[in-house]
């Protein structure tokens, strides 16, 4: 089974917002660092997705003005299969990615990224729907405390928790980076 590993904004655009807290970025960087240190070891496909939308100009953090729609520091650098610049939370909306997909027989996908209940759980739950067979590395994730609207907290690590359970066994495998590299061994003729 071809396997793809999708490392969905991890960029800089992110230390640009106010609700940015670097606590979870050291765990975050090492399980996403080596999924990818695993991918490209195995010479497995590794595709990179940006996000950039709002308004075109250099004090917006997601504009391709401002210069932070770039990799995130202190991720492991790569030479990615295909690079895809995306304006909504999926991953395969408008992007081609899912061409992409298609014609490289890819049949399983390794969803890690930037945040982990927006882009990444909504690319995981589109991904399945259309038919791909989805890991989902909740470590190989990162998200940031939240406020509910009844105005509670909501932790990152409560956050990770819910979309792990969510989408476990409905729209993915929920693992770890390391079980994901088993998968990926495993899946190599």
């Amino acid at each position: 089974m071809t396997s793809c590993l999708i490392v969905i904004d991890a960029q800089e655009s992110f230390r640009h917002r106010p609700y940015f807290d670097a606590r979870g970025l050291p765990a975050y960087l090492a399980a996403q660092n080596a999924l990818i240190q695993g991918f490209a070891a195995a010479g497995a496909p590794i595709v990179r997705v940006f996000h950039s939308d709002g308004p075109a100009v250099a004090s917006n953090a997601f504009a391709i003005e401002s210069g932070h729609v770039r990799p995130l520091e202190g991720l492991a650098p790569f030479e990615p299969a295909a690079t895809f610049t995306k304006r909504r939370h999926s991953a395969l909306v408008g992007t081609g990615l899912d061409v992409w997909l298609t014609q490289n027989r890819i049949e399983r996908l390794v969803v890690s990224g930037i945040r982990t209940e927006q882009c990444c759980e909504t690319t995981t739950r589109h991904a399945s729907d259309l038919g791909w067979q989805v890991d989902y590395v909740t470590e190989a994730t990162l998200t940031f405390d939240m406020v509910q609207p009844d105005g509670r907290p909501l932790t990152a690590a409560d956050i990770q928790a819910r979309t792990a359970t969510v989408l476990d066994g409905r729209f993915a495998k929920v693992c770890s980076a390391e079980e994901a590299l088993v998968r990926l061994a495993e899946s190599r003729p």
